[in-house]
């Protein structure tokens, strides 16, 4: 791996490290794995928070896309398990990732 490439990389990880967030690349990962809680800013500055995946186990079979190629980078496109419908935000617009709770286990 080149210098620069390798310098790229570790300011990706400090600025996620200081924002308290995965990398891009991590949180892709993740979310081809599970269901997580993304907060972000939209670009008209409101905050949404939105629970979402990749996973094709929780995609509905109708609504699996053809490939799983990667996106532009910085964009990150996921199936929205409360809306039914895919959408995407910005990486750099994410301000907290968090693992969904399971609340159906027994207590």
């Amino acid at each position: 791996m080149s210098a620069a490439i390798h310098r790229v990389d570790e300011l990706k990880q400090f600025v996620a490290d200081k924002k308290g967030i995965p990398t891009e690349e991590t949180l892709n990962d993740s979310l081809r794995e599970t269901t997580l809680v993304v907060t972000f800013n939209k670009l008209d500055g409101a905050e949404r928070v939105m629970t979402c995946t990749k996973s094709f186990d929780i995609i509905p079979e109708a609504n699996k896309p053809k490939t799983d190629k990667p996106g532009k980078e910085g964009n990150v496109t996921v199936w929205d398990v409360n809306a039914n419908g895919w959408r995407s935000f910005k990486y750099d617009r994410v301000t907290k990732v968090e693992k969904v709770v399971d609340t159906t286990e027994d207590i």
